[in-house]
């Protein structure tokens, strides 16, 4: 019975190619802007956990659960970091202090973010020119992004001056550093000016005592055999006063806290989105039974049943928003691309974040949303077809 229905449904549509191109167009479009924004919904999370993963540390521990900037600082950073190298379920840990500096005689766009780290360890950065940074010996080395390299005419082996202005307090004096290397930085936007060096040198620029041994936070690399949890559980015991949070946990609170705005302004667009496809789909088959009264009531007449001219309805509406749904995935490919370049440009966006990202749930929800609006589009104008009096609409075609 359905390869009957559908069948017929098949017919109605060829018979009519302007009513049937009209409404593939129109649900192609329709089902492109809802693919994005599904695509949309999720895009952001999916990406935030790729560069965090990428990172190669999937355990952060922190003073507090406030942003990095704004939490206290973690004291005796250097034995904690040591404390916790020797628990089981920890591959390596790296101490990370944020500070800032000026670009000393720039007057315009010399604003630097520095990160201090432990040279030891692993560290947050890719060299693509030039040799690792030395933790002895002066000046003091320092790495930079493209950024600033390109901003400042800096290469390997070049001096560049930078004043500390870290934590809001007077400056210190300037201090001359050497550019060992030009990296890419994790999470970087594309517009920042950001530099690398060890957290004693860093000490040493914002005039603070590097005796105080403070890092605003420890990355931590758990084993494999152990998971991220378990480290996690392990730096918990070995440090109740820490906040301790892992990659996943981290993301968890980004979707439900930061990108709740994102969730919010998605759905709405979704629902209207789609009410606007299921609006199109039922005019046009609604349209399309009123004027074929006269034929549904003769073919109920040569004895097809109700069912089977309610399931041609059905299938009719199916066809439509199949064919548009399925031409609408690669076109809303397309358009989010566009889209995500336009919000990748925004300042502040980490270079290799995205908004719109391509997952196969993104594509199950779209086949899921666009069938049930194939669906209620068919509702009305099979209850139509359904309730029409075969005789009185047979008399009234007579006439």
């Amino acid at each position: 019975m359905i390869a009957r229905a559908l069948r017929f449904a098949w017919l109605r549509v060829r018979r009519e190619p302007g009513r049937t191109t009209l409404a593939v167009l129109g649900v192609t479009a329709i089902g492109a802007l809802l693919f994005d924004m599904l695509l949309l919904s999720n895009g952001l999370l999916v990406s935030f956990r790729e560069r965090l993963d990428r990172s190669g540390f999937d355990v952060r521990a922190m003073g507090s659960d406030s942003a990095v900037l704004s939490g206290p600082p973690i004291g005796h950073a250097s034995a904690m970091a040591a404390t916790l190298r020797r628990l089981p379920a920890v591959a390596e840990v790296q101490r990370v202090s944020i500070g800032s500096a000026d670009v000393d005689g720039q007057p315009a766009a010399r604003h630097v973010a520095i990160a201090g780290v432990d040279l030891a360890a692993a560290v947050p950065w890719t060299i693509v020119a030039g040799e690792p940074p030395r933790d002895t010996g002066e000046p003091p080395s320092v790495v930079v992004n493209r950024n600033m390299a390109s901003r400042f005419g800096l290469r390997p082996g070049d001096g560049v001056t930078l004043k500390g202005r870290c934590g809001g307090g007077a400056a210190a004096l300037p201090i001359r550093t050497r550019v060992s290397a030009i990296g890419t930085f994790q999470n970087d936007a594309a517009d920042a000016l950001t530099a690398g060096m060890s957290y004693r040198a860093l000490a040493a620029l914002c005039g603070t005592d590097a005796d105080a041994d403070q890092a605003d936070m420890l990355l931590v690399a758990s084993r494999a055999a152990d998971g991220p949890a378990a480290a996690a559980a392990a730096i918990r015991g070995a440090a109740p006063a820490l906040y301790v949070v892992t990659n996943a946990q981290l993301v968890e609170r980004f979707g439900r806290i930061e990108f709740s705005y994102f969730r919010q302004l998605s759905s709405v667009l979704t629902a209207v989105t789609l009410f606007f496809g299921l609006l199109l789909v039922a005019v046009l088959l609604t349209v399309s039974v009123n004027q074929q009264l006269g034929q549904i009531a003769a073919l109920r007449a040569l004895g097809l049943s109700r069912a089977r001219v309610m399931a041609g309805v059905f299938w009719e509406s199916a066809l439509l928003v199949g064919i548009g749904g399925a031409v609408a995935v690669p076109l809303g490919l397309t358009l989010s691309l566009w889209l995500d370049a336009i919000l990748r440009s925004l300042p502040g966006i980490p270079a290799d974040a995205h908004f719109f990202v391509f997952t196969p749930r993104a594509v199950i929800l779209h086949a899921a949303l666009m069938a049930a609006g194939a669906a209620l589009a068919a509702a009305y104008p099979m209850r139509l077809v359904a309730v029409l009096p075969v005789a009185a609409t047979l008399r009234r075609e007579a006439e």
